[in-house]
């Protein structure tokens, strides 16, 4: 285990340093892999890693000293200060963040894929997103949704997920009905607690500005000045897409995110997904963003996690229950 330790750190400096909701300070463990503890004017940083504690030890007293001069410290500033201690390219700072309810934090794209997601958001009305584990579908377009809102450009949030069992079935789990769809819902709740505040979802869903529901509540609504979501998307059938899609309503966006990789579908069944991308991908308004592993944010595991699965892909598939299935059958 190594150690290192920074002096001499003002209490004033230590919130603008670690970010709201220590925002800066996930982003500095997760990228350098190390703990960052802070006591008696006092940063310890501790890792297994001596070039990771070392450059995560140059980056805190590089961004310590911004925050001194400037008295506070900005996503552009933080991402530029990263990308200089690591040597890798920093995000364009000309990428528009996204203004979310949350005042005094912001959200903005951190990779040139993400990005171009984003501006696709802004300028179509239908969107879908492909891509990865961790690259940033849903996050990105919950923020869309928040800034629509904040911004009176629609009058409701509907973040929708199609209930599809990947192991369990739902009338096994226990509660009631809306106990067992709160499972598949949870991600689209989390993504969206994180820009709001509890409490305040809390009003908005009561008042119905927001709306969270399984992809079989959408038959035969017209959801007009709304901003909606379909999340894992590559579990819907051919007839749910088609339902989900014409579904929207005067001056409605919607963004269709999922993985292609991961569809949960019994043996047989086309994704709704692939099918919507072959029909409609040459349509005027629809776009197609197709995020990679280069884009995932999550923890650094994840992506050679994900490249992993790539490069074995064709073995797994081979052993996958739904093909066994298929051969017996």
């Amino acid at each position: 285990m190594t150690e290192a330790t920074i002096s001499s750190v003002e209490p004033n400096l230590v919130l603008p340093l670690f970010g709201a909701k220590d925002q800066h300070l996930r982003r500095l463990r997760d990228k350098f892999q190390v703990n960052i503890t802070h006591r008696d004017g006092q940063i310890r940083v501790t890792g297994e890693d001596d070039a990771s504690v070392a450059q995560a030890t140059d980056a805190i007293e590089m961004l310590t000293e911004i925050v001194r001069r400037k008295g506070n410290l900005t996503p552009d500033l933080f991402d530029q200060t990263i990308a200089q201690v690591t040597g890798e390219a920093a995000p364009s700072p000309s990428i528009k963040s996204i203004d979310i309810l949350d005042i005094g934090r912001e959200i903005r794209p951190r990779t040139p894929g993400q990005a171009k997601y984003v501006e696709a958001m802004r300028n179509n009305d239908l969107v879908f997103a492909i891509g990865p584990a961790g690259s940033g579908k849903t996050y990105l377009a919950v923020a869309m949704a928040v800034e629509a809102l904040k911004h009176q450009e629609v009058r409701k949030i509907v973040l929708v997920r199609p209930a599809v069992e990947a192991g369990e079935s739902l009338g096994y789990l226990p509660g009631n009905l809306q106990a067992k769809i709160n499972p598949y819902l949870r991600p689209l709740l989390d993504a969206i607690h994180e820009m709001v505040g509890y409490d305040q979802v809390q009003q908005l869903v009561e008042r119905d500005v927001i709306e969270v529901a399984p992809l079989a509540y959408m038959r035969g609504r017209t959801l007009n000045e709304a901003f909606i979501i379909l999340d894992e998307a590559q579990n819907t059938t051919n007839a749910q897409m088609k339902m989900f899609l014409t579904r929207m309503g005067h001056t409605s966006k919607i963004v269709v995110s999922g993985d292609t990789t991961q569809v949960d579908l019994p043996p047989r069944t086309q994704s709704g997904l692939a099918d919507a991308l072959r029909r409609l991908r040459n349509i005027e308004g629809v776009a197609v963003t197709k995020l990679t592993a280069a884009d995932i944010v999550r923890h650094r595991l994840v992506q050679d996690i994900v490249e992993a699965y790539e490069i074995n892909g064709p073995a797994l598939r081979k052993s996958s229950p739904n093909q066994k299935r298929e051969s017996a059958n």
